[in-house]
């Protein structure tokens, strides 16, 4: 592998274990305060998209407004989750919550079955993001340089917001010790509810930019994105940010130069990130980044 397509490949990784770790920030956060698994993770991630490609499409937004609204109102869908569905079983056995995630991914991906319809639909993608550069003979879309930028560019504001302000100190708390939290005067139900929001106003930047890498939406297109940031955020150490981030690169860049070393594995991409889940299962459940948590 010569110098030109091993830079291309990083690249692609550096892009593409971006969005893993963008999308399983999300994942992590709830975890680490309700030790819930948030199955609807990817699916809200979906709708994120929707409500960017209706904002340009529908009501002629600019392409920056309707991805700053559609941000706003998947935060404001993740609290209706929250408070909908996952607040009524909070003190219910985890089984019930974890059922209840799956009742909630089902829920949206066939409300916008119906809604938006199955047909594939193509999404816009700034013309600067479309714009293809070169560099010591490599080409790429800008959209590859912008998406490592963005994703750090969050994942700094989520880890000010979770080691420096009141609200990150709650959500510490809460995570080690939610009654006693509670009994210290912190309103659990709303910290919880800034937790999904944050989440998922992550997870609707991690789908729009993933739209416009792969440029068209679908109501079931949050399924393998999805689960993809789950086996990142198992990888990292589910619980921990910084880990998150770290499992969605390396996940990236075993996709990527597994295939780029053997291109007849191009087939098995899939495969490769739930043989990794499985790998980390076996050997470190905790993950890379991950502490052992009492029960």
């Amino acid at each position: 592998m010569d110098v030109t397509i091993l830079l291309q490949q990083f690249i692609n990784a550096l892009s593409l274990g971006s969005l893993y770790g963008l999308i399983a920030i999300g994942y992590t956060m709830v975890y680490g305060i309700l030790r819930l698994i948030n199955f609807a993770h990817g699916d809200i991630m979906m709708m994120g998209c929707f409500f960017a490609f209706y904002g340009i499409f529908m009501f002629s937004l600019s392409w920056w407004a309707s991805f700053v609204i559609a941000i706003v109102l998947t935060a404001v869908l993740g609290i209706m989750i929250d408070r909908g569905a996952y607040r009524p079983v909070r003190n219910a056995p985890r089984i019930s919550a974890l059922i209840t995630a799956i009742g909630v991914s089902f829920l949206l991906e066939n409300v916008g079955l119906v809604v938006f319809g199955g047909r594939p639909k193509g999404f816009p993608r700034p013309e600067f993001l479309g714009t293809i550069h070169e560099l010591w003979g490599v080409r790429f879309l800008g959209l590859l340089i912008w998406t490592p930028l963005v994703t750090l560019l969050l994942l700094a504001f989520i880890l000010f917001v979770v080691y420096r302000t009141r609200v990150g100190r709650a959500m510490r708390c809460i995570s080690f010790d939610m009654e006693t939290t509670r009994l210290m005067g912190v309103d659990v139900n709303r910290i919880v509810a800034i937790t999904f929001a944050i989440g998922s106003a992550v997870a609707a930047a991690g789908g729009i930019l993933w739209a416009m890498k792969y440029p068209q939406i679908n109501p079931l297109m949050g399924i393998i994105p999805g689960l993809k940031a789950f086996v990142a955020a198992v990888l990292g150490g589910i619980g921990n940010v910084t880990g998150a981030m770290a499992g969605g690169l390396l996940l990236g860049f075993a996709e990527i130069f597994l295939v780029a070393i053997n291109p007849d594995l191009a087939g098995y991409r899939d495969a490769i990130a739930f043989a990794i889940l499985i790998l980390i299962l076996l050997f470190r459940p905790s993950g890379l980044m991950g502490e052992k948590l009492p029960e």
